[in-house]
């Protein structure tokens, strides 16, 4: 199968030359000094709620190698970067995550699935891509994974992957396609729920301080769901009520973990680079 797309190889994210983080009198590294990234989508706005100038939004592929290089300390990063890199440890009970459908991680296919050859791809996607090899692996098929030129040529290309906001404008655009919703498929296939994202924390670089503000930031952000809905400028309102209100969840709980479990236990099994166990703070 041709794989262009990389997986990054599997290590340990590298040290800092030089401390960048001087510690407290407690022996703890301040928050106000912590590097935080996030990804630019809707999806990621109740968990960044009210920090929004502490964070840099950069997409998943750019971030994972941002917080990977150590110019990161803590990332709201595709749930791959932490299984196929050491050196992280996954904030409990936060995540990007769907029960049954998402509505913005899907394939849009021209052919049947059994015919499909090539799927380009959106190369932002970590996850997302090894989602849909998972996926298709276990109906036995491999097509070759090709990266997407430009969204410009999305319509124009018989089966490609899409993700996050340029998937939501691809939806919401005509089209042809046939569309196949990976969370919805992830349930029908395991009956749990499925991760995309969760904070990934630096070993080393993150504390008590630093997790307790995430869990702030996400628990501020649900109790103002309803004004996030009513007031982001991203699509319309009865879109952002079904898709934020619903399509999506943020609990990292254990039926959360029963399917992360088992997307390692199938990346094991169809994929070729080491997997490593979530490890949650």
């Amino acid at each position: 199968m041709s794989e262009p797309i990389p997986n990054h190889a599997v290590g340990t994210p590298p040290a800092d030359p030089t401390p960048t983080h001087p510690k407290d009198s407690a022996g703890e590294i301040p928050t106000a000094r912590t590097r935080i990234g996030s990804v630019p989508y809707l999806n990621s706005v109740p968990l960044t709620y009210g920090i929004e100038e502490e964070i840099e939004f950069i997409v998943p592929s750019a971030l994972a190698e941002q917080l990977r290089a150590g110019r990161l300390d803590a990332a709201l990063v595709s749930i791959t970067e932490a299984l196929f890199h050491e050196g992280y440890d996954i904030l409990d009970g936060v995540a990007v995550a769907s029960h049954g459908p998402v509505n913005s991680v899907f394939l849009a296919h021209q052919q049947p699935l059994e015919e499909i050859t090539t799927i380009h791809c959106d190369t932002a996607s970590l996850t997302s891509v090894n989602l849909l090899r998972v996926l298709l692996a276990e109906r036995g098929l491999r097509p070759a994974l090709e990266p997407l030129p430009s969204y410009a040529q999305a319509a124009t290309l018989d089966n490609v992957l899409l993700i996050g906001n340029p998937g939501i404008d691809f939806l919401r655009a005509p089209h042809t396609h046939t569309i196949w919703d990976l969370g919805a498929a992830w349930q029908e296939l395991t009956d749990l729920p499925f991760v995309y994202a969760g904070w990934a924390l630096r070993r080393g670089h993150h504390n008590t301080a630093l997790r307790d503000h995430l869990r702030a930031a996400k628990a501020r952000g649900l109790e103002q769901l309803p004004e996030i809905i009513a007031t982001q400028p991203d699509y319309d309102a009865a879109f952002r009520q079904a898709y934020l209100g619903g399509h999506i969840q943020y609990e990292l709980g254990e039926t959360e973990k029963a399917g992360l479990n088992k997307f390692v236990e199938l990346l094991k099994t169809h994929g070729e680079q080491e997997v490593h166990e979530p490890s949650f703070v």
